[in-house]
């Protein structure tokens, strides 16, 4: 007669303990500790790994889309954020604008190379459980890239908002300004200043969390 917990079999008559598909003759408690335990840091290191490349994904998708929006809303950026923006994003951008010459204006090069850069970071971790499906990439890709969207708009929203309430003369105050005003001008045609205060951000941040949910909503559906 045999126990079952989960995947582990206890046999009372021979005192072993056998996994699911590891073997007719089970395990002995010490080598199923060992086998638990070469699994627990088999995990560990799968989630340390998962999270560096989650990390520099972030960081360089990040910074592709800064860019894209930098010169879609056609606004100068200080010169040691500008360095550091090149810098980091040149790599990628230069060998995609031979392929992709800007169309109207826009820097399709750095946005594409965003969606890349989603792409692999969604490969590697994948890769690593073993579990490439072609579906599950391009959904699980394309939330990636509209969570960086969307964040992205939120950061600059957040940043504008603290600098107006500390610093309104910071130096980086009216260049976080000028990337949100392509997204705050219509809501202040709408929405009156209540007070002498300007609510149009509020409305912004609840505006983006609701496409956030209908753009998640609509991407897994589709897969």
């Amino acid at each position: 007669m045999a126990f079952a917990h989960r995947l582990y079999i206890f046999h009372p008559n021979s005192g072993k303990l056998s996994v699911n598909g590891l073997g007719r003759r089970g395990l002995t408690t010490a080598r199923l500790h060992r086998c638990l335990i070469w699994k627990g840091k088999h995990a560990v290191l799968q989630n340390i790994f998962t999270l560096i490349i989650e990390t520099i994904a972030s960081v360089l998708g990040g910074v592709l889309l800064l860019r894209f929006w930098i010169q879609a809303v056609r606004v100068r950026p200080p010169q040691q954020l500008a360095q550091f923006i090149f810098t980091l994003s040149d790599w990628a951008v230069r060998p995609l604008r031979r392929l992709l010459p800007g169309v109207g204006g826009y820097d399709w090069a750095s946005l594409i190379g965003a969606a890349l850069v989603a792409v692999i970071c969604i490969l590697l971790e994948l890769g690593v459980r073993s579990a490439l499906n072609a579906s599950l990439i391009f959904s699980l890709s394309a939330l990636l890239f509209f969570q960086w969207v969307f964040y992205g708009l939120i950061a600059l929203l957040i940043i504008e908002a603290i600098f107006s309430w500390v610093n309104p003369n910071a130096p980086l105050a009216p260049f976080v300004r000028a990337l949100n005003e392509p997204l705050l001008r219509p809501l202040r045609r709408i929405i009156p200043l209540i007070g002498n205060i300007d609510l149009s951000p509020l409305a912004a941040l609840i505006l983006l969390r609701v496409v956030h949910q209908l753009v998640i909503y609509l991407i897994t559906s589709v897969a």
